[in-house]
């Protein structure tokens, strides 16, 4: 039986994260096909409602063993600083959800998943400016490597006329980046994982019932098992990204967080007839290159 070390665990998790919120990403784009159009909004919630039922199971099982993950002691009752930190990585993770969803709603996919892909350039930097840890040239370069990687797959245009619906994809990346380096420091605080995921999917439900409600759309049967199927992917993606960052620093992980591209893709051949061109199949080498380098350094 193969053992990983922390880093290899982290890799194995921050890889399952990209796949469950590519699922989730898949699930979303098929909701308009089964039934009339709903807002972000509402997808948004009934996506968190899920997640937050499924955090709620794992975190009672916890609460009665004592345990999180198998064998790692983990806190319930975070101190003080902790719920500072799930406060603010609710906070930007939430307001990344929400950038990102309005800025892929005013211009073109590539473009505005392009700039949300900054995310792990912002873990990365934060963690340095924030945590004071170390990143080398070699790590920043593969990071780097791997966005250039993403933009070939992508294609953004930048085209004219969506200058604030860019800023905000931009906006959802710096949140998300922000919202894993608080992840990542809670880690290191033991607190206990499905806690996080927990608290996370709670304020993202209440922040977004509001707007819903507001402009509720009625939604057939199929609708709500494919946001049934959503949730199940953000689960899984939550879970990942926060069981990543506790085992392995951002610096050495984050870059992997761009296999996301490459099961999206995957998806998009598999369900949508979208045959990847040329500078796409170039996208996903130079993709994996920077992770084998990443692996390597």
């Amino acid at each position: 039986m193969v053992k990983f070390g922390n880093r290899g665990k982290g890799i194995a998790c921050i890889i399952a994260s990209a796949f469950g919120f590519a699922l989730m990403a898949l699930f979303v784009r098929l909701c308009d096909d089964y039934g009339g159009e709903i807002t972000c909004f509402q997808k948004s919630f009934f996506r968190n409602v899920l997640a937050l039922v499924i955090a709620l199971v794992v975190f009672c099982r916890d609460k009665r063993r004592g345990l999180s993950d198998g064998e790692l002691q983990t806190t319930m009752v975070p101190s003080g600083k902790a719920w500072v930190l799930l406060v603010l990585r609710a906070v930007f993770g939430t307001v990344g959800i929400f950038a990102n969803f309005y800025a892929l709603s005013k211009i073109p996919i590539g473009e505005g998943m392009t700039l949300n892909k900054t995310a792990p350039f912002f873990t990365v930097l934060f963690s340095w400016i924030l945590l004071g840890e170390r990143v080398s040239w070699r790590q920043f370069g593969h990071l780097l490597l791997a966005f250039i990687g993403a933009a070939l797959v992508m294609k953004p245009g930048f085209r004219g006329g969506g200058t604030f619906a860019a800023a905000m994809a931009l906006t959802g990346g710096l949140g998300a980046g922000l919202a894993y380096v608080c992840v990542h420091e809670l880690g290191r605080m033991k607190v206990n994982a499905a806690l996080i995921v927990l608290f996370f999917s709670a304020f993202s439900c209440i922040a977004s019932l509001p707007l819903t409600a507001v402009d509720f759309r009625p939604m057939t049967f199929a609708q709500v098992l494919i946001l049934v199927g959503a949730g199940a992917g953000a689960a899984l993606g939550q879970f990942g990204v926060t069981a990543a960052y506790r085992y392995a620093e951002p610096r050495s992980i984050a870059v992997y967080d761009y296999t996301n591209v490459v099961f999206t893709a995957l998806f998009g051949f598999l369900f949508f007839a979208q045959t990847p061109d040329a500078l796409s199949v170039v996208g996903f080498a130079v993709i994996l290159l920077a992770a084998f380098g990443m692996r390597r350094s």
